[in-house]
């Protein structure tokens, strides 16, 4: 199973600011959205970097009150990790893991293509050990 496989069923929208976005702005579109992180996209739909929750909670305790005078470029995370479509469930979640990420940006050919979420791949994982548990019921009660 691979990142294909997700966005074909979450779906390819990326949600995004560009550089001079508050962090306001950033606060509400993580609450109205219900994500936990955004892409930072400059003109061209190239990435910049991301910021999340995380960054704006570490920027706080660092920098206090002036978090909130910052922008997406000042407070962003500017290495930021990506898959392939081709790029595997079990991959993805190494990656993640690694990393203490848990959002992955999907490139392909320096194209923006989705972004997943840990929540997303675990989802995947659970459904994929299902489908294999369901596959051995069957196969030992001599269905398959």
């Amino acid at each position: 199973m691979t990142v294909a496989a997700i966005l074909k069923h979450k779906g390819h929208e990326v949600i995004s600011v560009g550089p001079t976005a508050s962090v306001a702005e950033l606060a509400r579109l993580l609450t109205d959205r219900r994500i936990g992180a955004v892409l930072v996209l400059d003109s061209e739909q190239q990435i910049l970097g991301i910021v999340s929750e995380r960054d704006i909670v570490h920027s706080l305790a660092a920098n206090g009150a002036r978090t909130l005078e910052m922008t997406a470029g000042q407070l962003m995370t500017r290495v930021v990790r990506t898959v392939t479509p081709r790029t595997t469930v079990i991959e993805a979640m190494t990656t993640m893991t690694a990393g203490r990420i848990r959002h992955l940006p999907v490139v392909d050919h320096d194209v923006l293509l989705g972004m997943v979420s840990i929540g997303d791949v675990v989802k995947q994982r659970i459904m994929q050990q299902d489908h294999e548990v369901d596959s051995l019921r069957a196969y030992v009660a001599g269905v398959a």
